[in-house]
């Protein structure tokens, strides 16, 4: 059995790569080679920009695939052009889509359900308006993607499935969110947070995306269909850190403080990376049932995660230098 992973060196990458060679799988990966990674030698590397078709085919060559995972596509013309390569070549092709799809929706409400995909699309925001602009770029392009895929399996029945996902959480996680949080925590300041109306966080343990995608591949009835992949608990924003807290043995202490004053001092999303109002949460019914997926407590999953990072210095956490401005705002805040 032969499997291709298009990306496969970050975050849930070498996760996955690991899982299809347990499985017995001969693994190929395609990328650009400029992430380092630790993927056994056995693994065979092709080397590319999977944004230019040319590159993606050329690559490729005329190779044929059991089962292809893609970590890295997002917009609809990497999906026109991995169907262009790839057709009659794969037996199973997986994609790693988003929530996002559910947040350039117009009039939902949390959390999303996999029939809410279809309907009237927000209005694109101005791009002057850079943050709301690109998180619904990202969506939008997302679905464009989706519908791609959704549009040739009508017609030809290319075996796509997609996985929406939220905020994913793991050991490799190259936004350093957990940590962000974890040093703060750990150096017992107060973590600045927007005083505003917070979204519930419902995100998802890395290795249950590893499970997800397992699943689907040995699924008859995951073609042609998407999935939201989801934990089951949905928690208030100082319900998470709590837990965080109560892992590192230490006590929590947080600040409300004005977005606008946050957004001026340029410290968002480093000071509460949870904090943002593109966050997406799923109703992970469809998975459960169709999939048989059983997700990880959180609690469980927080708890290795914890132990995982806790042990690093704050000092090398990326978004962890604004700290000091941080809590000079937090001081002036307190004598205002």
């Amino acid at each position: 059995m032969r499997a291709l992973v298009i990306g496969g060196t970050r975050n849930l990458g070498p996760d996955i790569v690991k899982c299809l060679l347990e499985e017995g799988y001969e693994v190929t990966v395609f990328n650009r080679g400029i992430t380092p990674d630790e993927l056994p030698g056995s693994v065979e590397r092709l080397r590319g920009d999977r944004r230019d078709a040319v590159q993606l085919g050329a690559a490729l060559g005329r190779r044929e695939f059991d089962f292809v995972i893609d970590t890295a596509i997002y917009t609809g013309a990497e999906a026109q052009a991995v169907v262009q390569v790839l057709m009659g070549r794969v037996g199973h092709y997986i994609f790693l889509s988003t929530g996002q799809v559910y947040l350039v929706r117009a009039g939902l409400q949390r959390p999303f359900k996999e029939d809410d995909y279809q309907g009237q699309l927000i209005s694109e925001p101005s791009r002057s308006e850079v943050t709301d602009y690109n998180n619904w770029r990202y969506g939008f392009d997302k679905r464009e993607a989706e519908d791609v895929f959704a549009r040739v399996w009508e017609e030809t029945r290319f075996p796509y499935t997609s996985l929406r996902l939220p905020m994913v959480h793991s050991e490799r996680d190259h936004y350093h969110r957990l940590q962000n949080y974890i040093a703060r925590i750990q150096d017992g300041g107060p973590i600045l947070i927007p005083h505003d109306q917070e979204l519930p966080v419902r995100h998802v343990y890395g290795q249950d995306v590893v499970q997800a995608i397992k699943r689907a591949a040995h699924s008859n009835t995951a073609r042609g269909r998407a999935f939201n992949i989801g934990q089951d608990e949905t928690l208030s924003l100082d319900q998470f850190l709590r837990a965080l807290a109560g892992f590192l043995n230490r006590p929590l202490r947080t600040m409300r403080v004005p977005r606008e004053q946050l957004e001026q001092n340029n410290l968002l999303p480093d000071c509460s990376p949870f904090s943002g109002k593109w966050m997406s949460s799923l109703d992970n019914s469809l998975s459960k049932t169709a999939l048989g997926m059983r997700y990880t407590p959180v609690e469980i999953y927080l708890e290795r995660l914890v132990s995982h990072f806790s042990r690093r210095s704050a000092q090398d956490v990326p978004g962890y230098e604004s700290r000091e401005k941080e809590l000079a705002l937090a001081t002036a805040s307190l004598h205002d």
